[in-house]
């Protein structure tokens, strides 16, 4: 540790006191948590975040945000709870929660809107993990303990398939795909209004949103983000769009059709119509993904699944189709 202090870890949590010393100082404050306590970075935003950490300066408290730039002599105080695991995830049966494929390498399944991918911070609900072992299904060991087996994500409100590995080498060969771009990522989605042109790529970066934590943006400095996408059919107010992925960023399809004033319906976080999204029956955003297509880690044999919209998705979709919902 930078600093002189103490500090004590156990299943509780981590409990420390430290004093900014020169190492760290001009550092901001969730870079040089991560650092000191070698956590993620996002681990240590959210203690900053949820108030496990304070901050004194001549015995006086400072208020904080992790973009906050540490000097020398400061007293930094942090009473934060262990991350949760596979070791502390318990078995349950999820509703709408199914196992398309399973052998020793693989498995790949159905997830319902309403569950993690994973544990993180601050959730409680149901996640991918837990509702396998509710299956009897467990996942190998491999990669960080908050997301053994996971080799890819959906967002809590996005709805369909995705693969986990059950083997080492499962785990390796997959990541190894997603990140050479060989699996083949297909979803649908409703977006907001008639995109023009009808077919098209954005290209557009993506990086944190500068006013907002938890949402991102197109923004000049962000990781490269290609999103394909085509116009399947149209109804006016909203339109149905299969989108194939090239990368694979955080809310990447929410926040590229929100850069082009065509919302993802029923994503309120990104700028969807409230009255459009509740006149659909949408409590989340219209997005699934419907196809996922990869290489075998073991056989070698080229693999594609796919999943059909769940109910809430489907009646939006009927709604329009029949002409119940006002024009746009």
């Amino acid at each position: 540790m930078s600093g002189t202090g103490h500090m004590r870890e156990n299943e509780e949590g981590i409990h420390a006191e430290f004093e900014v010393s020169e190492p760290i100082a001009g550092m901001r404050l969730d870079a040089a948590l991560a650092g000191v306590f070698d956590v993620p970075r996002t681990r240590a935003s959210a203690w900053i975040r949820d108030g496990h950490v304070r901050l004194t300066r001549a015995h006086q408290p400072v208020k904080i945000g992790k973009s906050h730039k540490l000097s020398v002599g400061e007293l930094v105080s942090v009473n934060a709870p262990a991350p949760r695991d596979l070791a502390d995830i318990r078995p349950e049966k999820v509703d709408g929660f199914s196992i398309i494929y399973c052998d020793d390498d693989i498995v790949v399944v159905d997830k319902p809107a309403g569950v993690a991918a994973h544990p993180s911070p601050g959730w409680h609900g149901p996640t991918v993990p837990s509702a396998l072992l509710g299956e009897g299904i467990s996942v190998t060991t491999s990669g960080a303990a908050e997301r053994q087996g996971i080799v890819h994500r959906l967002d809590v409100g996005t709805s369909g398939l995705m693969v986990l590995a059950r083997s080492e080498r499962a785990y390796t060969e997959l990541k190894r795909a997603f990140k050479e771009r060989t699996v083949e990522k297909v979803y649908h989605t409703l977006v907001q209004g008639l995109p023009d042109p009808l077919r098209g790529t954005i290209d557009a970066p993506i990086g944190r949103h500068p006013g907002s934590e938890w949402r991102f943006a197109v923004v000049e400095d962000g990781r490269e983000s290609i999103t394909h996408y085509e116009t399947q059919e149209a109804f006016g107010p909203a339109t149905l769009v299969e989108v194939h992925l090239e990368t694979g960023r955080t809310h990447q399809i929410r926040v590229h059709f929100s850069a082009l004033h065509h919302p993802c319906c029923g994503d309120l976080t990104y700028g969807a119509d409230p009255t459009l999204s509740a006149e659909l029956g949408l409590t989340r955003q219209w997005l699934h993904a419907h196809r996922l297509g990869f290489t075998h880690p073991a056989s070698g044999e080229r693999m594609s699944f796919e999943s059909p919209y769940p109910r809430d998705l489907t009646y939006a979709l009927e709604a329009l189709r029949e002409g119940n919902i006002r024009r746009g």
